[in-house]
């Protein structure tokens, strides 16, 4: 099994022996890298860090989802919403005012389920 600390290499910038990240990761992840024989540097963040890490991390998250074969998907889709919900955490948003936004906006403006691309608007004169 490819270690989780190899397995994401190619994405990031490899100096000698010394892979640098930069990013946000799951509380457990030094832990895991630690067990494979490797030393992982980390640091903790302030707050406002915290949050911008978290928006960096809500874009990698989706990048991954979207391009994630449909075995994949479902693992991907957690990942956006644990980001999510420790976004709103950070902002001292209860998930429940989440939830409630999604029906807000959905009986305003609808859901996604017609399928319905909008190709273009040609403008009234």
């Amino acid at each position: 099994m490819v270690s989780i600390f190899f397995a994401m290499i190619d994405a990031y910038t490899v100096q000698g022996m010394r892979v640098t990240y930069h990013k946000l990761v799951r509380n457990q992840v030094p832990a895991i890298i630690a067990a494979d024989g490797h030393q992982p540097v980390t640091r903790v963040l302030d707050h406002g860090g915290y949050e911008a890490a978290l928006r960096a991390k809500l874009l990698e998250e989706a990048h991954e989802a979207q391009a994630a074969p449909d075995g994949q998907l479902a693992s991907e889709l957690a990942d956006v919403l644990e980001v999510l919900q420790a976004l709103a955490a950070a902002h001292d948003m209860r998930w429940e005012e989440v939830v409630s936004e999604v029906s807000r906006k959905r009986a305003e403006r609808g859901g996604f389920d017609q399928r319905i691309l909008l190709e273009y608007v040609d403008q009234a004169r």
